[in-house]
């Protein structure tokens, strides 16, 4: 009788790869809190202090949670594939709530200071990628956690899952960027020119923000990077093809 394979080592340079981008990740929040505990006074919710719950938050959840999400593929290539499942929707869960706050946080500020709502590009694309993140959530539920979904339907849905997932993260970076011109507009005005420490600060962010999206994006983009193909899903894979290629001729 054959023995099991063994699982296939990671490559090493994935494994790096994945190293760096959790410390981008972790420098970008590092930094958020940074910029918002030195320039911005710190957090609070029942004070002036409230709007900078949102951009700590969305930093968090849609950019930091989000990304590592993702990864979650790329990093658990030999767990099971149920496991590995619940985890990449428990992240999206854990940054759906945590972005969930800052969204109210931010509109209950302007509420309490009676700023008017959704008029900047910036607001726009933030409930677009917020619906964007829950729907792909939802359906992404129903395609691969919940069990009545066929394999052939799964199958046919899993490279707009991938798609859709990818093109989000990339959405919710752009728009961090967007939101962090904005404040320092607001708050700088044309002193953002003069090279003020926060704004220095704030360039510093942005570009750990991109840095941070393109080596995601890097990562998931290799394709010899993937999950390896395990036996009950190759065995799926078989199945599948036999069911619908069974009755043609070149199968006679």
């Amino acid at each position: 009788m054959d023995s099991p394979a063994r699982p296939a080592p990671a490559p090493a340079a994935l494994l790096y790869y994945v190293a760096f981008s959790q410390l981008l990740g972790l420098a970008v929040v590092a930094t958020t809190g940074t910029w918002l505990g030195v320039y911005r006074g710190g957090i609070a919710w029942e004070s002036a202090l409230q709007f900078n719950v949102h951009p700590l938050c969305m930093i968090i959840g849609l950019v930091f949670l989000q990304g590592d999400a993702l990864l979650v593929y790329r990093v658990f290539r030999n767990e099971a594939k149920r496991t590995t499942k619940v985890l990449h929707g428990l992240l999206h869960v854990f940054a759906f709530v945590i972005a969930l706050v800052g969204l109210v946080a931010v509109f209950d500020y302007h509420r309490k200071e009676g700023y008017a709502d959704l008029y900047s590009l910036h607001s726009w694309c933030g409930i677009l990628v917020f619906v964007l993140f829950f729907v792909q959530w939802l359906v992404g539920f129903s395609f691969f956690l919940f069990p009545g979904a066929s394999f052939s339907l799964r199958s046919r849905y899993r490279p707009q899952h991938v798609f859709l997932g990818g093109a989000i993260f990339l959405l919710s970076v752009g728009t961090a960027l967007l939101g962090l011109k904005e404040a320092l507009l607001f708050e700088l005005g044309t002193k953002y020119s003069k090279f003020e420490p926060e704004g220095v600060l704030a360039n510093v962010l942005g570009l750990l923000l991109a840095a941070f999206g393109t080596v995601v994006l890097y990562i998931l983009t290799r394709a010899d990077w993937k999950r390896p193909l395990q036996a009950e899903e190759q065995a799926l894979s078989m199945d599948f093809k036999t069911l619908t290629e069974g009755d043609s001729p070149s199968s006679q």
